[in-house]
């Protein structure tokens, strides 16, 4: 019995674990690069990557070479490519470890060498893993025996192509102004940064709801939304805003500008002056 056979018939979960695999491996290849460079910033040079790689390493041990998964795969890695190319680029125009990592540095000291394997690198792989669900169910076994819903995955397509160009306009954007030494220490408030504090989180939100919503049109599981949840979650309230904002309330003006500008969901700015009154106990503004 072929690979691809033996994985198919043990259905997707086989696939799954031989990525979760490739990916524990290239992330501990990558905490020992860190240590040498003393920069806990390279984890992020696989985030984009490694989507990407799990969606072909799917494709190809399942044998599921269905047209529809493999747009899903090929939409995949355009996203994974391009954001793959951007956090590379930054990592190389940037001159210190990213502050989430240096502070974290800094609090635990001579531990945090041994520690970031877990708490960063270890920890990202999971989470790369399990955000990837759309894919595992989709990918990750021979094709479904009843018809994929080509309405559903049409309006996928079409969510993935609108959070794409946002993530991508908003990530060019912010790399264009940081490039000028004129902007160091202040804040693009300007283009889509004008309508969101954060419109390339809320692109790369709404790119992979669309991947839920194609997964689900292919193999009709609801689980698939669980991947895109997680990534929402994490974006809205453990690593993306959170600590982001911590960082730039040290900046001069954002207490006006975070007063007058949608934090994730773009909406027209508000007038200054105008900012919604602060809820008192009971909810009531």
């Amino acid at each position: 019995m072929s690979l691809g056979a033996w994985t198919g018939a043990a259905g997707w979960l086989g696939p799954s674990l031989v990525a979760f695999s490739v990916t524990i491996v290239v992330f501990a290849a990558l905490w020992r690069l860190s240590r040498r460079l003393v920069d806990c910033s390279v984890v992020d040079l696989y985030w984009g990557f490694g989507f990407g790689v799990i969606a072909w390493l799917l494709v190809g041990l399942s044998g599921n070479t269905d047209t529809y998964a493999l747009i899903l795969a090929g939409l995949v890695s355009l996203w994974s490519v391009r954001l793959g190319a951007h956090l590379w680029l930054r990592h190389g125009r940037a001159e210190a470890e990213d502050p989430r990592y240096a502070d974290m540095r800094a609090r635990y000291g001579e531990r945090w060498p041994s520690l970031s394997f877990w708490l960063v690198f270890m920890l990202q792989a999971l989470v790369m893993w399990l955000i990837a669900l759309p894919l595992h169910l989709a990918l990750g076994v021979q094709p479904a025996a009843q018809e994929p819903d080509a309405a559903t995955i049409a309006l996928g397509v079409g969510m993935f192509v609108c959070g794409f160009v946002m993530e991508a306009v908003a990530d060019a954007a912010l790399m264009r102004f940081k490039r000028d030494p004129a902007h160091a220490g202040r804040l693009l408030t300007t283009g889509l940064f004008a309508w969101s504090r954060h419109p390339n989180y809320f692109g790369e939100t709404v790119l992979w709801w669309g991947f839920g919503v194609i997964a689900f049109g292919i193999c009709g599981q609801w689980a698939v939304f669980l991947g895109p949840a997680l990534l929402t979650l994490l974006l809205l309230k453990v690593s993306g805003i959170p600590p982001l904002e911590a960082h730039l309330a040290t900046r001069p003006g954002f207490a006006d500008y975070a007063a007058t500008t949608s934090a994730f969901i773009p909406m027209p700015p508000r007038v200054r002056g105008t900012a919604p009154r602060p809820l008192s106990e009971d909810g009531q503004a």
